[in-house]
């Protein structure tokens, strides 16, 4: 009781890394690198763990004070029961005990300096780790809430992605249709051609310009045909007249006759 009491060292912890130097609480928050998603979880990850380590540091730096506050309760509870023993033993004096049971009781004003000093640096520093605990967990959030946007952003490029797909396959089909008739109707345009009386059927495929040219030969032919006739008195309709009152029944037999 009567020598020099032990003081409570108090080591300042850093930030994460071991060894950085501790941020204040009016530094400015790290702004966040990249805007793609890979660098968003990287960054979420990395404030995550400060974030642990300063919730730590925290957690320590509180200890420290609980520790610091229950010792000087603790010395004044022992303080108060010396008085009081020595006061019991030595009753019969209290002239010259009282200078020493004020010195007891009342402790010198540089030993309470130093405590309130030490309780003033426990509180400054829970103050900053409790600011540089805010600055993380808002930029965690803000981590967070890039990274919803960009999955948000990427889930809305696959859904368009997707309705592309859907459409170019029904172009693709549409298309396989439109192709499949075509080559249908040339087949019955080639055949119907080639199947008049003096027509030879062709050995190889032929380009439409080869069938577009037989057409118009069978076409000239026919108008010249219906033009001799004329020409000898005989009374046949006009070639548009027959054309329009012809069935399509009618006409198919009529191109599978034999041109007179």
């Amino acid at each position: 009781s009567g020598g020099s009491r032990p003081r409570c060292q108090r080591r300042r912890p850093g930030l994460a890394g071991g060894g950085e130097a501790h941020q204040g609480a009016g530094s400015r928050p790290r702004a966040l690198p990249g805007t793609q998603y890979s660098n968003f979880t990287g960054v979420i990850s990395s404030l995550q763990r400060q974030l642990e380590i300063q919730e730590s540091q925290l957690r320590r730096a509180k200890s420290e004070k609980e520790t610091l506050q229950k010792k000087l309760r603790e010395q004044e509870n022992q303080l108060q029961a010396l008085v009081w023993t020595s006061y019991r033993e030595d009753a019969a004096k209290p002239a010259r005990f009282l200078p020493h049971c004020n010195t007891l009781i009342y402790p010198s004003p540089q030993v309470v300096t130093e405590q309130e000093s030490k309780l003033a640096e426990q509180n400054k520093l829970i103050s900053e780790l409790e600011g540089t605990v805010r600055q993380l967990q808002a930029e965690v959030l803000r981590g967070r809430y890039h990274i919803h946007e960009q999955q948000r952003a990427q889930e809305a490029r696959q859904s368009q992605a997707e309705m592309l797909q859907h459409r170019e396959l029904q172009a693709r089909v549409a298309l396989e249709r439109i192709s499949s008739r075509f080559e249908r109707y040339r087949s019955k345009i080639i055949q119907a051609t080639f199947s008049t009386a003096g027509s030879k059927a062709p050995q190889a495929e032929l380009a439409d310009e080869e069938v577009l040219e037989a057409m118009q030969k069978i076409i000239n032919e026919r108008l010249e045909f219906h033009q001799m006739l004329r020409q000898k008195g005989v009374k046949v309709p006009s070639l548009y007249t027959m054309d329009a009152t012809l069935s399509p029944a009618s006409a198919r037999e009529r191109r599978k006759s034999p041109a007179r």
